[in-house]
């Protein structure tokens, strides 16, 4: 199930922290609970991707985006991601997220999490693709930075990002199984 009431606290935390520029880091805590864990008594991989979710969303929020989706009537969605797993979290385990937008290009925003232990061990980190959607389909980034007031050029995604997207890009869609 959806953590509905950890998102809420989430919201409830971050409402009254400054606002984000674009690129700077929302930092939050999480605990290991649970119902958060595997077979193997360790915070579940799916799991993982859900909890990115209580990061990304108060970043949203800080960073003026959610204000502009409420006002446009525009979604967000997510349309991609690349995780990779190294440290496990354990029941109980409090773990630093830190979540921050790292650039776009005409469609999609890029978005990087990670998930720190307590002694400083990086556990997982994630890369977003997302997208801001109204009823025609995706909504170009010019017009989401117009509407955020920017009038910028997005930062060069990092070398194994593009590498990332390039190798989308020759990835079959529909899927031929």
């Amino acid at each position: 199930m959806y953590p509905f009431i950890r998102m809420a606290k989430e919201l409830w935390i971050s409402r009254n922290q400054p606002p984000l520029e674009l690129g700077e880091s929302h930092i939050s805590y999480h605990i290991c609970w649970p119902w958060d864990l595997d077979l193997w008594k360790e915070l579940n991989n799916g799991r993982t991707l859900t909890l990115y979710d209580l990061g990304r969303i108060p970043l949203a929020r800080r960073s003026g985006l959610i204000g502009v989706l409420r006002r446009e009537r525009w979604g967000l969605t997510m349309a991609g991601a690349v995780v990779r797993y190294r440290r496990r979290i354990k029941l109980m385990e409090k773990v630093e997220m830190r979540s921050r937008l790292i650039g776009w290009d005409a469609r999609f925003m890029y978005l990087e999490q990670t998930m720190w232990k307590a002694d400083g061990e990086c556990a997982n980190h994630a890369v977003y693709r997302g997208a801001v959607t109204d009823r025609n389909g995706i909504v170009t980034m010019d017009r989401i930075m117009t509407a955020l007031g920017h009038e910028i050029e997005s930062p060069e995604l990092p070398d194994w990002v593009q590498s990332w997207l390039a190798t989308e890009d020759q990835r079959p869609w529909p899927p031929q199984m």
